[in-house]
């Protein structure tokens, strides 16, 4: 008779069923970290990180077409500097491209550069898409190779930078094919927006927003009195004192972090951060390409404040301070494709993403949110035409 004296913690065997169940924990530790002027020549935080986790000089490094255009001079002089055997691998990315075939045209190129997964980690330099692409090919690469990530956007600063979820869209369906892979360090550096374009700024302050109205009323009041200005200048100091573009960042990503933190890997299917994610999954997928991420999130956050004005969740007031600061982020409240149809199917696929309930978290009041799992297709309906209405008094005074 086969007997076991020792097992080592974590394993157990049952005689009775004749099994063995293994238990194991893996830490999961990141750094997000504030970093002016990453690629100046006198900053060591990205070579210093890569050189502490790896110990070799070699770096592959992705870089978003459009970045290398505007930086690629001076990042390439950057790694030129401290002595890196580097490779630029340059990939066009938005949205449209976010598919498998993307991520799989990297690994050919890793497999060229013959990468060693254990001393050389993978540098990202890009946007949130780049960023999820990079970091769902670092997951899959040999079962995990070491990422660092360096964010050129404002949606990447504040939200895709800062997670651990990766991803690409497949069949139609965004994000459908993605893992939760955490980074090595995000250095998140604000000058790179004085080259994103005005769209783009106002893409992230989407997801600004997001945090602001479900989490902090503070915020909210900054982006009520500030946003304007800080969209004018692309979040870089005024030099006047204050610095309320930093106040927002910072007030922004540790929101975020302080949400994500304690549920890195969705067990807990509650999430706020999940506001302005119900919809516009499928909204955003619809729209391709005239509507960016952030605008969708922002069309959906819309949606849902009327949701909540209707239940009472929402007053007056608050309404229109919501929809009055969309519009002063130059963010849209309203899009054609809104209808009863599209609402309930973008709610029965997130029903299934979310274990069979709704899971719909809307806004109470403005800095906090509750969960709601009955609404109806009649509900959405009356607040897709309360928003078409809202929308075309607006215009009306344009």
């Amino acid at each position: 008779m086969l007997v076991f004296d020792n097992y080592p913690s974590g394993l157990t065997y049952s005689q009775s069923s004749k099994s063995w169940r293994v238990r194991a924990v893996k830490p999961v530790e990141y750094e997000v970290r504030v970093c002016e002027g990453v690629f100046d020549p006198a900053s060591t935080a990205l070579i210093e990180q890569t050189a502490d986790a790896a110990g070799g000089n070699r770096r592959f490094v992705v870089i978003d077409a459009e970045v290398d255009r505007l930086h690629g001079e001076r990042i390439r002089r950057y790694f030129e500097h401290h002595g890196v055997d580097y490779f630029l691998q340059v990939v066009r990315a938005d949205e449209t491209l976010k598919e498998f075939e993307t991520a799989s045209d990297i690994v050919v190129a890793l497999d060229s550069f013959g990468l060693d997964r254990r001393r050389e980690p993978m540098i990202v330099i890009g946007g949130g898409v780049l960023m999820d692409i990079v970091c769902l090919v670092a997951n899959l690469y040999r079962r995990g190779t070491p990422v660092v990530r360096v964010p050129t956007t404002l949606i990447g600063l504040v939200d895709a930078g800062v997670g651990v979820k990766t991803g690409v869209n497949f069949n139609g369906h965004k994000n459908r094919l993605g893992t939760y892979f955490a980074p090595v360090l995000t250095l998140l550096d604000r000058s790179f927006l004085t080259t994103v374009d005005r769209r783009h700024i106002a893409n992230g302050m989407g997801e600004i927003l997001k945090m602001a109205l479900i989490k902090d009323v503070r915020l909210f009041e900054l982006l009520e009195q500030h946003g304007p200005a800080l969209i004018e200048r692309k979040f870089q100091d005024d030099g006047r004192g204050g610095d309320p573009a930093d106040e927002v960042l910072r007030r922004a990503i540790h929101g975020m972090l302080e949400e994500l933190q304690p549920n890195l890997w969705e067990a807990e299917l509650e999430r706020i951060v999940d506001y302005g994610h119900t919809f516009s999954p499928t909204l955003e997928m619809r729209a391709l390409p005239a509507l960016l991420h952030g605008e969708a999130v922002t069309v959906d956050m819309a949606l849902t404040t009327l949701l909540a004005w209707r239940r009472g969740l929402v007053d007056l007031e608050q309404r229109d301070r919501i929809l009055a600061v969309m519009r002063a982020l130059e963010l849209p409240s309203w899009n054609e494709l809104l209808d009863a149809d599209l609402l309930d199917a973008a709610l029965q696929d997130t029903i299934r993403h979310r274990d069979g309930q709704q899971r719909l978290p809307l806004p109470a009041g403005i800095g906090d949110a509750v969960f709601v799992n009955d609404v109806t297709r009649e509900e959405l309906a009356v607040a897709v035409e309360d928003l078409r209405v809202l929308n075309s008094r607006e215009l009306s005074r344009v």
